[in-house]
């Protein structure tokens, strides 16, 4: 089994380049988040208070910050982090915190939580933990939204269909959304308790 993705893993990313997987110029990625905040916006509802899972350098969470009251975006990497503080200067309502995840979740009732590109970066004992804190976190009503690439890598510990089907066979949270690309694969997942 493949061992967890730490900290320095990004950082070094991050080092040999500002934008490693191009958020900011990638058709992929802006098609990705275009479809995302359809989803999002499809919902017909604010959300007073969201949370960002692996922000990056925020090209994605700017998008996200009109749409909530309150936002919390966090990532694992500083230089990720200093970049989005920059990008986000102008939304005095989003926080972007260096965070470990699960260990240092925010504690926050959450409508929202957003997790693009990031939950192939733990093992599954890992991915089991935060979706539990996840579950903890989430406000009545709230939704999970997962949005994973599908196609195979040697690099992460578990590939982004992987991801999903865990996230299917081991929440409490209702399944509402499946969109299934050929790149992508987005799951909303609903606390209707």
């Amino acid at each position: 089994m493949k061992e967890r993705l730490g900290r320095e893993y990004f950082e070094n990313l991050y080092e040999q380049s500002p934008d490693p997987w191009g958020f900011e110029t990638s058709v992929y990625e802006h098609n990705k988040y275009k479809r995302t905040l359809e989803v999002i916006r499809d919902r017909q509802r604010s959300y007073r208070n969201a949370l960002e899972v692996g922000c990056s350098i925020g090209v994605f969470t700017a998008m996200l910050a009109p749409l909530c009251n309150e936002l919390w975006a966090v990532d694992i990497s500083e230089k990720a982090i200093a970049t989005a503080r920059e990008r986000l200067a102008a939304f005095p309502h989003a926080r972007v915190e260096r965070r470990r995840l699960p260990e240092d979740t925010p504690k926050e009732p959450f409508d929202l939580i957003v997790a693009s590109e990031v939950l192939y970066y733990w093992p599954e004992r890992v991915l089991l933990a935060a979706l539990r804190r996840f579950e903890e976190v989430l406000a009545p009503g709230g939704a999970l939204l997962a949005v994973h690439w599908r196609k195979e890598t040697k690099t992460y510990p578990l590939q982004g269909d992987e991801v999903h089907e865990l996230l299917l066979r081991n929440t409490r949270l209702a399944n509402t959304t499946t969109i299934v690309e050929p790149e992508y694969r987005l799951d909303i997942f609903e606390d209707r308790e």
